[in-house]
């Protein structure tokens, strides 16, 4: 039986919380209770008693969700399915596999390396676990090589509610509610049920090492020129290399921070599916790209660049090795698992003073304009940025395979970046400030002159665009009539004939749900 907490417990403060601070929004907006499930048997008890009672359910795994839609529920109860968190194989760790829907996803690479040697081509977040960010289209540092989590995924368990009510558990695949089954890979379950664990017939091999590279520039020594040619340059070579095979054990991060942290830099690691890392040449030919821009000619006193004196630490891709150029490319090799998983940990309790933070996407689909450069290098110039960081992140690869889009819910398999805008800060009074300056900075970019003006301030009506990530959702953008176009893309119609059967109540919704 699930463990309610009510506002009553001296435990619901910490129970309640999320890992942005913002939320929940005042207290007016604060749960009226959380249920700790233990398995999926407690799930659909916990549900069907919400249900019953008249209350909103919302669902937690992680406490990431980038917006209000978990914890602002009003008297309602958020179903907390963290310890869902199982991870099963065959006999002698062989296929098939499951993850329960609450593994932080540093467990689930380790369980899978202890089990079989397999891994998930997920995410590099220790504690975001795999119920959103599978469900939602996950991504990682494996995607250009092993496409993405939901292309492996072969049935879902997952509690959805009946036209009368009753909550109902549910194994679907291909052969049992397949549209519900494609729905829940890439539409996340939060919009049509609480997703419990997630199998796969087979994974693939965990490479054995990483080789990494990284080029760093000094902000002082920046222009709107260099600047431009740097991000043109990244641009090029993901939009050439994409289709590439040699390419496709290649994940890069190109970081764009304010002026006032002082650095730019680009990341980059290189796998193969099995053995050691041989011929480094692609990572070399990355590297290479950025030789007429003149990065630092000496290497700087820290390989990890400062978001903001006043901002957690929280890492930004993978672990550098020698962080700039100069003579010969430095390259340095660790074992994969170590690349992915040295120096994180975490707890499924959120623990001390979460950050306060916003967040803003978008998929590109070719390289940057001179004229969107251009936009990034005079707002990252602004002191208000501060704080600030556009992760532009290689994509593409095995993702982009044009059937993936018709069996999942993932419309998005023509890109060849992904980005995503983050901004950190600490007290409430910054909140109005900060908030302003990622939005102005979106807003720039997206209203450069080739976007038709219906579709300006969003990554929209371009071909260089194909619109945003729901695992990043910006209630921004419902502003925008074009917001469900924007993430679910031509699947929207299709998720809401979905949503229609499995949640005729609309008991799952948040303020950028699939709509009934």
């Amino acid at each position: 039986m699930a463990i309610l907490v009510p506002r009553t417990d001296p435990r619901f403060p910490v129970a309640s919380r999320s890992r942005n601070s913002r939320f929940p929004s005042s207290q007016a907006h604060v749960a009226g209770r959380v249920a700790y499930c233990a398995d999926a048997e407690d799930v659909a008890r916990a549900l069907q008693q919400t249900i019953d009672a008249g209350l909103r359910p919302t669902v937690r795994s992680s406490g990431h969700c980038y917006e209000d839609f978990v914890v602002n529920n009003p008297n309602g109860t958020i179903l907390d399915v963290s310890a869902l968190d199982r991870i099963g194989s065959g006999a002698g760790g062989a296929a098939p596999y499951t993850l329960g829907t609450g593994t932080q996803l540093g467990r689930a690479y380790e369980g899978l390396f202890k089990l079989g040697n397999v891994c998930i081509p997920g995410g590099t977040c220790y504690t975001v676990t795999a119920g959103g960010h599978i469900s939602g289209g996950g991504y990682g540092t494996l995607a250009r090589m092993y496409g993405l989590t939901v292309d492996w995924v072969t049935a879902i368990d997952v509690v959805t509610v009946d036209a009368q009510g009753k909550a109902v558990p549910r194994r679907v695949s291909k052969t049992q509610d397949p549209d519900l089954f494609r729905a829940l890979r890439g539409g996340q379950g939060s919009n049509f049920g609480i997703i419990t664990a997630f199998h796969f017939d087979r994974l693939p091999p965990m490479p054995e090492q990483s080789v990494h590279g990284s080029v760093t520039w000094d902000w002082n020594e920046m222009t709107e020129d260099k600047f431009v040619r740097i991000l043109r340059a990244y641009g090029a070579w993901m939009e050439r290399t994409s289709p590439q095979k040699e390419a496709r054990g290649i994940f890069a991060g190109l970081y764009m921070t304010s002026k006032a942290t002082g650095r730019m830099q680009m990341r980059a690691e290189l796998t193969t599916e099995t053995g050691p890392v041989k011929d480094v040449s692609v990572l070399l030919d990355l590297l290479d790209q950025f030789g007429p821009c003149k990065p630092l000619s000496a290497k700087p006193e820290s390989s990890k660049p400062v978001v903001d004196t006043n901002t957690p630490a929280f890492r930004m891709g993978p672990p550098p090795g020698d962080s700039v150029c100069y003579g010969e490319r430095p390259v340095v090799r660790t074992p994969w698992i170590d690349s992915t998983l040295l120096n994180q940990s975490g707890n499924s309790v959120v623990l001390g003073d979460s950050h306060r933070a916003k967040y803003k996407s978008c998929y590109m689909t070719s390289n940057f304009s001179e004229e969107e450069a251009q936009a990034y290098y005079r707002e990252l110039s602004r002191d208000t940025n501060r704080g600030l960081v556009v992760a532009v992140d290689s994509y593409g690869g095995a993702v982009n395979n044009p059937q993936r889009a018709e069996d999942t819910a993932i419309p998005q398999r023509s890109s060849v970046m992904k980005l995503q805008y983050q901004s950190y800060w600490q007290t409430p009074e910054d909140d109005a400030p900060r908030l302003a300056a990622i939005r102005d900075t979106y807003n720039a970019v997206y209203s450069v002159s080739d976007i038709p003006e219906r579709y300006k301030g969003t990554p929209f009506g371009c071909s260089r665009y194909e619109g945003c990530y729901i695992n990043y959702p910006d209630a921004d953008m419902l502003q925008h009539a074009h917001w469900t176009e924007l993430y679910y893309g031509k699947t929207y119609p299709f998720l809401q004939a979905v949503k229609r059967t499995y949640d005729p109540h609309n008991i799952f919704h948040n303020a950028m749900s699939v709509q009934v």
